[in-house]
């Protein structure tokens, strides 16, 4: 089990050195489903993981001048704020209640991967030399901060896109940036939950060492690796991981129940519709073109 635990945690650091982000959406359901931690250590446990392997994948980064330092630093302290004050609030929140929003977070984070960016989103992902508007800085920096002092999501998946599409960084520059918010961020989320979690510090160092050389690894091979191939590749294996943790934690009976799939039958009629309009628009688009 230990080493299926480690060969786990290699990937945790892997995600987080190429994608900048995904190490939280991998490590909770290491440490509840492999580990054997109950909901709350592993969440606290996954923050201190994921902040620790951030600063190691954000060494080569910064040496290959990818880290938006003002930008990061920024949006890190918003984040920080927003993480602490996720974590105090955690303590009074039940443990199923937080594995279901984070089975759903992940969900979230696979769409948000797998869809393909719009023509606007493409052209304001170009490179651009000017750092993150303050406002954005502000509203983004705390609502990633709750989410991640909530459910031990270090949030990769949501910073990353704000600093591509809203700062107009390039992709690689945004990928190392996020890399200190995340970290900033983790540590805030960790001491808002060691109130009222103690943490098992020797499975907590053997997933982080791990997850360490993972994301050296991940580094290296940021830029060798087609982003797109890779981030769809990645949004499929979470939204596998999101449906089984969300199946761990519902009870059978709402599996069954009618109103279930009549829910899960109408979201997806409304994205198969949604996809058929933006193809007609897009033909629509080339055909004036």
């Amino acid at each position: 089990m230990t080493a299926l635990i480690v060969a786990a945690s290699l990937l945790i650091g892997v995600s987080l050195g190429i994608l900048g982000g995904g190490g939280s959406i991998l490590t909770v359901p290491i440490l509840v489903y492999l580990a054997g931690q109950d909901t709350k250590e592993a969440i606290a446990t996954s923050l201190f993981v994921v902040g620790v392997t951030s600063l190691a994948a954000l060494v080569p980064h910064a040496r290959a001048h990818r880290v938006r330092w003002r930008t990061g630093l920024l949006f890190g302290a918003f984040s920080m704020a927003g993480a602490y004050g996720g974590g105090r609030l955690a303590e009074y929140i039940p443990g199923t209640v937080l594995l279901v929003a984070f089975a759903l977070m992940m969900l979230a984070t696979a769409f948000a991967m797998l869809r393909k960016p719009r023509d606007g989103e493409k052209r304001a992902a170009r490179p651009a030399h000017r750092d993150l508007p303050l406002k954005h800085i502000a509203v983004e920096g705390l609502v990633v901060g709750a989410v991640t002092g909530l459910v031990g999501s270090g949030g990769g998946f949501l910073v990353v896109p704000a600093l591509a599409i809203l700062g107009g960084l390039p992709m690689g520059i945004a990928v190392g940036t996020s890399l200190l918010v995340i970290a900033m961020k983790s540590f805030a989320g960790l001491a808002g939950h060691l109130s009222g979690v103690s943490i098992d510090w020797g499975v907590a160092l053997t997933v982080t060492v791990a997850a360490v050389a993972g994301s050296l690894i991940g580094a290296r091979l940021a830029g060798r690796i087609p982003q797109d191939a890779l981030r769809k590749a990645f949004g499929w294996f979470v939204v596998v991981m999101g449906v089984f943790v969300l199946a761990q934690q519902l009870d059978s009976a709402v599996w069954t129940h009618p109103a279930t799939w009549a829910v899960l039958g109408a979201a997806g009629a409304a994205t198969a519709a949604g996809r058929a309009v933006r193809r007609t628009r897009h033909r629509a688009v080339t055909a004036r073109e």
